[in-house]
């Protein structure tokens, strides 16, 4: 029946329709036997919401964003698929030599790069910050942050290909990009530098947040100030006022998608007047997961990985600078930016927003359904 999943009998592969409400129901009615209509509501309008409940709950378009993309063929680690090394002996034999190389060889050298670029970040920058206002110390400062980024990028075994560099993030705007793991800031800043914004922290990471914010103006904001919005966007609409400051770097997400798509902008970045630089990351899984699952590994798992894995291998797409037009509120800004990106970097473009990897789906949601519904059936008197 129409109101079932299709099944493709040569694939078996689960077809969804991609059509509207509107389209799919008159559909359904015009499939119905008449003698069940009754008036401008028809019991057949039932079956419409029966499937694509059923179609959620087999595979919805939010869940399967925050799981690790699957692979078409074994890249010999386990942590793709625990069963392909037990194909045969061969197979087994060539697994436990990666085992060796990845663990015994890579990993020791990855750490020790690790380090001392963090190191050489957390003293070099210290060290910048006691000198005084000038371009001398701005380029010294620069030039630590990228050298730093560099040698950590190195600790990932991590190959970077940047396309269109004429589009470049410019001092005084803000760069967004898709966010997939904390790599990213990594990866973007081994071609430039950039003023981070993110929550203080305590530990290791509030050490080296207080060293790099002395040699750069970082945007470092307090979990109290995180919440008050007017005062975010006015530390932001501050810095980029000011054009020989670095631009800055946001992540409009706010939380990591395993690269296979993009989901809702949040607006602030894109209310505040300052000229938008869109950047599109895409990774390779065949030689190593960037994704982040942070529901299921710490920071510290997540960091042995990625230096466990292949090899960290992405594209960097830098776009055209991105304006808001005449008449255009920030959030239809930020979905124009958000499809620029998505369509550059082979990506989904989802209206979903992140936040439902750890949060329930929001009340607005479920009214704008019923509205669209309610407005087919008023329509129709």
């Amino acid at each position: 029946h129409i109101c079932c999943k299709q099944i493709s009998q040569a694939s078996g592969i689960i077809e969804k329709d991609d059509g509207s409400m509107e389209e799919e129901i008159g559909e359904l009615r015009r499939s119905h036997p008449k003698s069940l209509a009754g008036g401008d509501f028809t019991l057949c309008d039932a079956f419409y919401f029966c499937k694509k409940g059923i179609e959620s709950i087999v595979e919805d378009q939010v869940t399967q964003r925050f799981t690790s993309e699957e692979l078409a063929s074994w890249n010999l680690l386990t942590r793709t698929n625990n069963n392909f090394h037990y194909i045969s002996v061969r197979v087994t034999i060539i697994w436990g030599l990666g085992v060796f190389i990845r663990y015994c060889i890579l990993l020791p050298l990855r750490v020790t790069l690790a380090v001392l670029g963090l190191s050489w970040l957390v003293i070099g920058t210290t060290l910048v910050g006691l000198l005084p206002h000038s371009n001398v110390k701005t380029w010294i400062s620069d030039l630590i942050h990228v050298t730093c980024y560099r040698i950590c990028a190195r600790a990932l075994s991590a190959r970077i290909r940047y396309h269109n560099k004429e589009n470049h993030p410019k001092k005084g705007g803000i760069c967004v990009a898709n966010h997939t793991s904390p790599i990213d800031i990594v990866i973007l800043a081994n071609d430039g530098c950039y003023a981070m914004v993110g929550q203080i922290h305590g530990g290791l990471m509030g050490v080296i947040q207080r060293s790099m914010v002395r040699s750069c103006p970082h945007v470092w904001f307090e979990r109290s100030e995180m919440k008050d919005r007017h005062a975010v966007a006015k530390r932001l609409k501050d810095h980029v006022a000011d054009k020989t400051k670095q631009p800055i770097l946001i992540f409009p997400e706010g939380t990591c998608i395993n690269n296979t798509s993009v989901m809702m902008f949040k607006k602030g970045s894109f209310d505040i007047g300052a000229t938008i630089y869109p950047v599109a990351i895409k990774y390779d899984p065949q030689f190593g997961d960037a994704f982040w699952n942070s529901g299921k590994y710490n920071m510290v798992s997540y960091l042995l990985r990625m230096m466990t894995s292949w090899a960290i291998v992405c594209n960097v797409w830098y776009l055209p600078p991105m304006s808001l037009q005449d008449g255009e509120d920030a959030v239809h800004f930020a979905n124009r930016v958000k499809s620029a990106i998505a369509r550059q970097g082979g990506l989904v473009d989802l209206f979903w927003d992140g936040g439902l990897k750890r949060e329930k789906v929001k009340e607005s949601y479920k009214e704008e359904q019923q509205k669209m519904y309610s407005s087919m059936i008023v329509g129709q008197d």
